[in-house]
């Protein structure tokens, strides 16, 4: 029995996936992903279909674990961790090529983070407004 774990990140989202043979199940955070917010879950079907395209049936189980961030930087996250660990799980490389061409922040994870807070101010650009006269 194959097992593989993945993980991807989002802003402070961090999401470990693991991936075993199964029937196509996917939880986030040990909930099927279809009690999820309607949006969220049509995220996470994004990257099911594509892969339900390219492999045919969906041969595995999805368990993803994530931690720390908001409710739309987890669901980015898992969506990340989800993606890798299916292409790790079926080495399928037209599948990669497939995500890549669907939208490559699906495999490669996206680097913003918030901007620090500079003392003086209180955000991270706002600034005391000038007069000069």
């Amino acid at each position: 029995m194959e097992k593989v774990i993945s993980s991807g990140k989002r802003k402070r989202a961090v999401a470990r996936s693991m991936i075993i043979e199964g029937t196509g199940e996917v939880t986030i955070n040990k909930k099927n992903y279809r009690l999820l917010p309607f949006f969220d879950v049509l995220k996470i079907e994004e990257a099911l279909k594509i892969a339900e395209q390219v492999l045919g049936k969906l041969n595995f189980n999805a368990s993803i674990n994530v931690m720390g961030g908001g409710e739309k930087g987890q669901i980015d996250a898992a969506r990340v961790a989800l993606c890798r660990g299916i292409i790790s799980f079926s080495k399928s490389e037209e599948l990669e090529k497939a995500y890549l061409e669907y939208d490559r922040n699906m495999i490669v994870a996206d680097v913003r983070r918030k901007e620090v807070s500079k003392p003086g101010a209180g955000k991270a650009r706002k600034r005391r407004q000038k007069s000069y006269r």
